[in-house]
Order: structure tokens, then C-alpha cells, then sequence
């Protein structure tokens, strides 16, 4: 399925891929968002129950510019960063390493296109985790998504981080593109689709397809210490 295969879908079908709810098999359509927004709201209690927080820490002047730090126990000088960027369409140090679920994997991987440089910083991103993402938003364009962005054409190709791919630097970060076997076709063309754009682009990525799981599951999953997901990004940061 090449990226043009989305242009010859009818509106309904491209409702229907772009709808991951649809696509769980746990729980169908509300009860599966439901369900998923009940779990990250249980696990992020569990977790600002067991460490250090600095919760809604603002960094910029919009009401939902603002960030959520879980530190370490011990204090200490160097420890590694991770930034993790939930999904929901946009609407719901020393080596830092990035996550993003779904939108939020789209938002991530547009961190590792921007030139820095002409903000006058260069961020150490050591590695970057991208899950079950959207990377190419044009298809986007045709669904209820974007009743609510209301985005142009020109809008959606340039923030599709399929289109603005860089030529990797010999510092560039390692990149794992994760995909759920229960995503549909789509996102999961996508994730096969910008992992090869990447790749060729000479970075060093890597494609997991996870087997048994949904687009909310695979990320609920890290919680687990157990959980394949949870162990690669543990090892991610243990090699740098």
C-alpha cells in the first residue's frame, strides 16, 4: 500500500482507518477510548504516587502549555530525560530521549526534522521511541479529525513528518518505530512507510510490529516492566 493508496478511498474508509477505536479489540469505539483514558489516568496516579513530581510546570503562555516532571529519588546532577508526548489528535540535561504515542508520536517525530539550529540550540536527543503514529497528515484532511484543526493542504504536507525527512548526521539518534498488529491498515502503512523514508534517509531505525495488541494497549503495556516495549526503551537509554 504506496503513500497515493489513501487517495483512492472513499471518505467512509478513510473515517474508519483514522479512527483507531474502531480498529481495538478489547472494546469497541467510546468503551475502547474509555477504557484507555482510564488506564493512563490510573498509571499516572500510580506514578506521582512512588516518586518526586513537579506537576503543570508551564512552558509557554497558552492553558495547556505545560509540562509534568517526575524526578529521580536521589538527587543528582546527570540523568537522562525522557519526554513522552501523549496521542489524542492533537486537541486530547544530558541525553534526552523522546516518546510519543499516536499524535503524539506525529509530534515527536517533527522534533527530529526541525533544524535546531535556528533557534540557537541543538537538543542531545540520544533516541527517540515513535508509537503507533500519524506521519503523514494529508490523508487526515479528509476525516472528522479535521473538523476541529480545520488544516489546508499547504498546512498538512508541511507539518508531515513523511514529507520533511533530513539526511541523518553522524550524531543523529536512534529511532524505533512501533506499530500495534490491531492499528488499522493505515497507521500501520504509515509506520512501514516512514520507517523505510527514514532509513534511507541514513538513519539508524527500526520497525517493531507488536503482536496481541491495539493502539491503546501498546502503550498502556509500559507500565510493565515485563512488557518488550518497556524493556527496549530501558535498554535505549542504559546503552547511551
Amino acid at each position: 500500500m504506496g503513500r497515493g493508496r489513501w487517495q483512492h478511498m472513499a471518505a467512509e474508509e478513510l473515517q474508519q482507518q483514522y479512527s483507531p477505536s474502531r480498529w481495538a479489540r478489547r472494546l469497541r469505539g467510546d468503551a475502547a477510548v474509555q477504557a484507555h483514558i482510564e488506564a493512563v489516568t490510573a498509571g499516572t496516579q500510580r506514578a506521582r504516587a512512588s516518586t518526586r513530581t513537579a506537576l503543570h510546570v508551564p512552558y509557554g503562555e497558552g492553558d495547556g502549555e505545560r509540562l509534568d516532571l517526575y524526578l529521580p529519588e536521589e538527587p543528582s546532577d546527570t540523568f537522562p530525560a525522557f519526554v513522552y508526548i501523549h496521542g489524542g489528535y492533537w486537541q486530547s540535561l544530558r541525553g534526552i530521549y523522546l516518546c510519543g504515542h499516536s499524535a503524539g508520536a506525529h509530534l515527536a517525530a517533527m522534533v527530529l526534522c526541525t533544524d535546531w539550529t535556528e533557534f540557537g540550540v541543538v537538543p542531545d536527543i540520544r533516541g527517540a521511541v515513535l508509537v503507533s503514529g500519524v506521519y503523514d497528515l494529508e490523508p487526515i484532511l479528509h476525516t472528522y479529525v479535521n473538523d476541529a484543526l480545520n488544516m489546508s493542504r499547504e498546512v498538512a504536507q508541511r507539518n508531515s513528518p513523511m514529507l520533511c525527512v533530513t539526511q541523518a548526521v553522524p550524531a543523529a539518534c536512534e529511532v524505533l518505530v512501533a506499530v500495534a498488529q490491531h492499528d488499522s491498515p493505515e497507521f500501520r502503512r504509515q509506520s512501514q512507510e516512514y520507517s523505510q523514508a527514514l532509513r534511507s534517509a541514513g538513519w539508524a531505525v527500526s520497525l517493531l510490529d507488536l503482536a496481541s495488541v491495539d493502539h491503546f494497549d501498546i502503550i498502556e503495556k509500559l507500565s510493565e516492566d515485563t512488557y518488550i516495549l518497556t524493556q527496549i526503551i530501558l535498554n535505549m537509554i542504559a546503552r547511551a
